[in-house]
């Protein structure tokens, strides 16, 4: 069994609630945010409430509270260690937690498939993104548990998929609808995440075998990188809700997300065509920046932020609800555990017009 993580050993386990109390009556339920639905907030209404306990009597308003809001804060319950954060989660999911394959960012495993939250300089703002929207499969469900939280900054900022969808212009949704989004990455030694911790393996064809099925076209280059391309959803409709979103991570890897000096530095020694990471219309027709622009003050428009407490835990919807990291300063602790599945039905997805 794996060690707890700084500040996890002093947190104890709860008692069960008692019998025959409504599960109604265990809590107390309130808006995050004043200005919006997004997110709601849940308190124990008295001491010693367990929180697992509570899920396990309670899925279905869960259920209809994260199609409702998107997600779920849950402040002042005692989690306990992180194994005990990993079973909460498979609690909520109703099921097995969902292992973080084809990375994007760096993390580490912390236990089970418990991972760090991505492990950037405490000075980059992390964009808004739902998680794993680069891929054809993605999780439907997010968990954060904040084990420690930062001296000052380090809130996870979160947007509401459908809003930022209803916010962008309908030329823009239809043919990020229509073409798709193509995802382009070259893997180079000493630069971004390395293709090893990417997939998980050093072997070439399981790198291989993975990629066929998924739709990503690999080249391996003289120097021991890669290159990939993978055409992937540019907005999707909700399982559940039907509604339509804004699902993909477009303005995350395009070239303009960088510090313009570093792009042109970028671009001037590799070429755009072996920049680490870069999107296109699923075509292979460039992205205009303006349009970035736009999707990116869209998300901006819709941002909230609440800060952080020690032993907050906050289960999102991951196609409702987008999340990013601000800066920070001082020690901070986030988990993440993620749940569920769900799939692009095709790409490029012109059937999920409206």
């Amino acid at each position: 069994m794996s060690q707890p993580g700084p500040g996890l050993k002093k947190l104890s386990l709860t008692r069960r609630q008692e019998v025959g109390t409504s599960p109604a009556d265990l809590v107390r339920q309130e808006p995050a945010f004043a200005d919006t639905e997004m997110i709601v907030k849940i308190e124990p209404a008295t001491d010693g409430v367990s929180l697992r306990e509570w899920v396990r009597n309670s899925r279905a308003t869960l259920d209809a509270l994260l199609l409702r809001h998107g997600g779920v804060l849950f402040r002042g319950f005692r989690i306990g260690r992180v194994e005990d954060f990993e079973e909460l989660v498979r609690e909520m999911a109703g099921g097995e937690l969902m292992e973080y394959k084809y990375r994007s960012t760096p993390r580490t495993e912390v236990s089970g498939r418990i991972y760090t939250s991505t492990e950037y300089p405490p000075d980059q703002w992390i964009p808004q993104h739902n998680e794993m929207s680069y891929s054809r499969e993605w999780p439907l469900r997010i968990a954060f548990l904040c084990v420690k939280a930062a001296e000052t900054g380090g809130a996870t900022p979160l947007s509401d998929s459908r809003r930022v969808y209803e916010r962008l212009s309908p030329a823009v949704r239809d043919r990020f609808a229509a073409q798709g989004v193509m995802y382009v990455r070259n893997y180079s030694p000493g630069l971004d995440v390395p293709w090893q911790d990417v997939f998980g393996t050093s072997d070439r064809a399981a790198v291989e075998s993975f990629c066929r099925p998924a739709g990503i076209e690999l080249t391996w280059k003289a120097d021991g990188g890669l290159a990939t391309r993978q055409v992937c959803q540019g907005v999707a409709r909700h399982p559940a809700s039907g509604e339509m979103l804004w699902f993909n991570q477009a303005h995350l890897f395009h070239v303009s997300n960088l510090d313009p000096a570093v792009r042109a530095a970028l671009i001037a020694e590799r070429g755009e065509e072996n920049l680490p990471r870069n999107t296109r219309y699923g075509d292979g027709s460039p992205i205009p920046d303006a349009v970035l622009d736009e999707i990116r003050a869209a998300f901006r428009q819709e941002m909230r932020s609440f800060t952080w407490h020690d032993e907050d835990l906050v289960l999102l919807d991951n196609m409702l609800m987008a999340h990013g990291r601000a800066p920070f300063s001082g020690p901070r602790r986030v988990l993440v555990g993620m749940s569920g599945s769900g799939a692009a039905a095709g790409v490029p997805r012109e059937e999920a017009r409206p």
